[in-house]
């Protein structure tokens, strides 16, 4: 009983252990006090009712309740008998944050502050787990399937995360699993008292049955596999590996969602609501530049729609120290435009991100390595490897301005244009159809139709602003937010990109800090100040910003004139949060910018960095695989051609060195015998053998019977009984068998005959006497060359046992039996 006692806690705390993925969530170690509080509860009641002799449904119940004592202890409703004992006040309270909690999984970001609800459906889990991983092992003796709850921990932070987790808080959960087992089966050992070999060595308890011990060195095996598959496979996991292969520099180490790794795959609207919803504000940016009035800094957009939503594509471009491309030297001035070039100084304070803010467009950078990109068409600047987190660095940009001429001048994309395909797929949803058709009806120009559906997004149309969301009935939360009209900039934002797509317009969301908190020219940028926006494409333009959020609900905000404040008395041409003139910073970089006239399939008109639209590359990849496959099919061939080639030449060697031999006893008569050295007896005696070698794997080759126990002759003469005599084949098998006889046991070896030319004679006869199958495996896979991959895939396996079982011979001299030996004894 007290084995079991031990048990017990011991699943506790590989349940504990098992739990450390949970850390990768968490801002904080709120969680990790709360679960062992949680857990030590669930476990020392265990213990209490196995000590009572309870049965195991029992002590089921009696775990439940203590799990409820602690959550009514941690997260009290105020509400409880004497402040600790639950009420149906606790329950309801506990209902609530179960319901709120899914709400905040949507809204804030990874990693997430102590949120009681997040907090709470975290210790009730992982006390859950406890309960369950307590009863399989230590109630029903079923340890191993104890894995399996505690795997379903794991499976939290994967699902949460968007790019990969680290492989370190699974080998810790593992190693707990792992203690489980080997505590389990100490405890079993136990049970039978003393134990003795067969010549009478006492054995300790920890040392296993070599059933046991082979069940442990696959489960060892398998967390191995398990920890070091991902790593080694391409494109599985952007963690240890993608960190050893970048040098040292793909990670800041702060576990944030996107600090490092691949710029595709971050949540940039999870990252966005989990910022603007903490409790706290924290400098994250300071930037200096001497731009008057400058817009937003901008780091990331999402411009893939697919049904969860925007997200940002993985971004391609060239190192930024190769140089960019500057909007003013690749297009003409247009009436209307004006560019006006600027430098700014960035130091990042506490923002890891694989972007580096920047406003647009940028043209020169400094203090910036290879390892960071620069996406022409995205007009990001991105690193696969590195992270942004505490750089400082410099750089110059254009900031452009336009006039609504000019952008009302502006031509439609045509419909099959690969920049309009990709800038305006949506799913198609009635409502947003029907109030898309609704405001564009009647204008004239792609201008006036985005200034219709900015417009609409207007505290007279019913718009607010607010962090918290409000829920809908529609299923579709772009209903929901038109219908509700509250949200914050990131709904505002991909709102508006919504629409505009709708009305067959390139848009896309774009990702930044709003301008405030300026002293002197430098503007230290918190959390609260990130912002989301809307760009819209112009054909010979580029990209231009129209911020839909309510101005007055933003620090910061800029307006412009071609996107005025909708909620403003009066329309005007600046800014009522800024007192000078306003100014975009639309991307007008290398794929943005066209002031010319010339046609739009000759112009420079943004879609630089879009690849023309082209059929599916799957066929190439089959391709590929089927070109692959026929080169690792003719390996064995190769590997059998080689070998043929070099045997019958020796074969052919060995005859001419007979034959010199023999006429050198012809020409020198009155010698009785030519003498050959013993290097030339060896080398005649190996030539033999190759040639006996090449005629036994040509009979394994075409299917012909060989018996290891046959004499060379024994075996020369069964071939010709079973018919083996065409073309002088039987006299060809009779030399090599007497050539090899000789070889092996004659004083001297065959002094004449052509070897090569007998193995070219019954080699084909042979493939006269098989059939098509037969000639064509022979060819392509020799069944001879495969035989001997075999065998030589098993002795190395029998090496590879060998040498572990030695290895564990000398780790069993240098062990800790006695200390185990000494408590089994007690």
């Amino acid at each position: 009983m007290r084995g079991r006692r031990h048990l017990g806690f011991v699943a506790a705390g590989a349940t504990l252990l098992a739990a450390a993925p949970m850390s990768t969530i968490y801002d904080r170690w709120t969680w990790l006090v709360q679960c062992a509080v949680v857990v030590a509860l669930v476990a020392g009641t265990g213990t209490l009712t196995r000590w009572w002799r309870a049965p195991v449904w029992a002590q089921g119940l009696g775990m439940v309740a203590a799990l409820l004592f602690g959550l009514t202890w941690i997260f009290p409703s105020g509400q409880e008998l004497f402040a600790l004992l639950p009420t149906p006040d606790t329950l309801t309270h506990f209902g609530s944050l179960l319901a709120s909690s899914g709400e905040d999984m949507r809204s804030y970001g990874v990693p997430v502050q102590d949120l009681d609800s997040l907090l709470f459906l975290t210790a009730l889990g992982v006390g859950g787990v406890a309960i369950v991983v307590d009863l399989l092992t230590v109630g029903l003796r079923r340890p191993a399937l104890a894995g399996l709850p505690m795997l379903a921990i794991y499976s939290v932070p994967v699902a949460v995360h968007v790019d990969s987790v680290s492989a370190v808080p699974f080998v810790i959960g593992a190693a707990g699993f792992l203690w489980l087992l080997a505590a389990d089966n100490v405890d079993r050992v136990r049970h039978f008292g003393r134990r003795f070999t067969g010549d009478g060595r006492d054995v300790d308890v920890w040392e296993p049955s070599p059933l046991a011990a082979a069940g442990r060195r696959l489960a060892v095996i398998g967390v191995a596999v398990a920890v070091l598959l991902p790593l080694a496979v391409p494109g599985m996991t952007s963690g240890l590996l993608s960190q050893i292969n970048a040098g040292g520099g793909g990670g800041d180490g702060s576990g944030r969602a996107g600090a490092g790794g691949s710029p595709g795959r971050v949540n940039l609207f999870a990252q966005l609501s989990g910022e603007l919803n903490r409790s706290e504000q924290r400098d994250m940016v300071r930037v200096s530049t001497n731009d008057p009035d400058p817009f937003y800094l901008r780091f990331a957009v999402a411009d893939d729609f697919s049904r969860t939503g925007f997200g940002p594509r993985s971004p391609e471009g060239t190192p930024v120290n190769q140089g960019l491309p500057d909007p003013r030297e690749v297009s003409r001035e247009v009436a209307g435009i004006t560019r006006e070039s600027y430098s700014a100084d960035v130091e990042i304070l506490d923002f890891a991100m694989p972007f580096l803010p920047v406003y647009t467009t940028p043209v020169g950078f400094r203090q910036v390595d290879a390892n960071w990109r620069y996406d022409a068409t995205m007009q990001v600047v991105y690193s696969e490897r590195a992270s942004s987190r505490n750089r400082k660095y410099s750089f110059d940009f254009v900031r452009s301005e336009y006039t609504p001429a000019a952008l009302s001048a502006a031509p439609t994309l045509a419909p099959e244009h690969a920049f309009r395909k990709l800038y305006t797929a949506v799913e198609p949803v009635r409502e947003v159809e029907e109030l898309v058709a609704r405001l564009t009806a009647g204008k004239r120009n792609d201008y006036e139709r985005v200034r219709a559906i900015y417009d609409h997004f207007s505290r007279k149309n019913g718009f607010s602003y607010a962090l918290n969301t409000e829920g809908g009935t529609s299923g579709q939360d772009i209903v929901n937010f038109l219908t509700n009209k509250v949200g914050f900039c990131q709904q505002y934002a991909a709102a508006m990109t919504w629409l505009v797509r709708e009305a067959g317009i390139p848009a896309r969301v774009a990702f930044g800090f709003t301008s405030a908190n300026r002293s002197a020219n430098t503007y230290t940028l918190t959390n609260n100040n990130l912002h989301a926006w809307t760009e819209v494409y112009f054909t010979g333009i580029g990209w231009v910003p129209f911020d839909a959020t309510p101005a007055a609900s933003i620090t910061g905000s800029w307006r412009s004139q071609w996107a005025p404040d909708p909620d403003a008395p009066e329309q005007s041409q600046t800014s009522p949060t800024t007192p000078t003139d306003p100014s975009a910073d639309p991307s007008a970089g290398p794929s943005a910018a066209d002031g010319s006239d010339r046609p739009l399939d000759e112009a420079f008109d943004g879609t630089a960095g879009i690849a023309p639209e082209s059929g599916p590359n799957w066929p190439l990849w089959v391709v590929a695989g089927v070109l692959l496959l026929v080169l690792l099919l003719t390996v064995p061939a190769l590997r059998r051609a080689l070998l043929r080639r070099r045997r019958q030449a020796r074969a052919a060697a060995a005859a001419s060195t007979l034959a010199s031999v023999a006429a050198a006893r012809d020409e020198a008569p009155g010698v009785a015998r030519v003498v050959l050295s013993d290097s030339e007896l060896a080398r005649a005696r190996a030539d033999a053998h190759a040639a006996w070698d090449e005629l036994v794997d040509t009979l394994v080759d075409f299917r012909v019977r060989v018996d290891p126990a046959e004499t060379p002759r024994a075996t020369a003469d069964r071939l010709v009984r079973e018919g083996l005599t065409g073309d002088g084949a039987d006299e060809a098998v009779r030399l090599l068998g007497h050539a090899e006889e000789r070889a092996r046991y004659a004083r001297e070896p065959l002094r004449h005959g052509p070897l090569a030319d007998a193995l070219r004679s019954v080699r084909r006869a042979l493939r006269a006497g098989a059939d098509r199958r037969t000639r064509l495996v022979a060819a392509t896979l020799p069944p001879s060359v495969l035989f001997r991959w075999r065998l030589a895939a098993v002795d190395l396996s029998a090496g590879f046992v060998g040498l572990t079982g030695r290895f564990r011979e000398h780790l069993l001299r240098w062990n800790p039996r006695r200390v185990l030996a000494g408590r089994a004894s007690r």
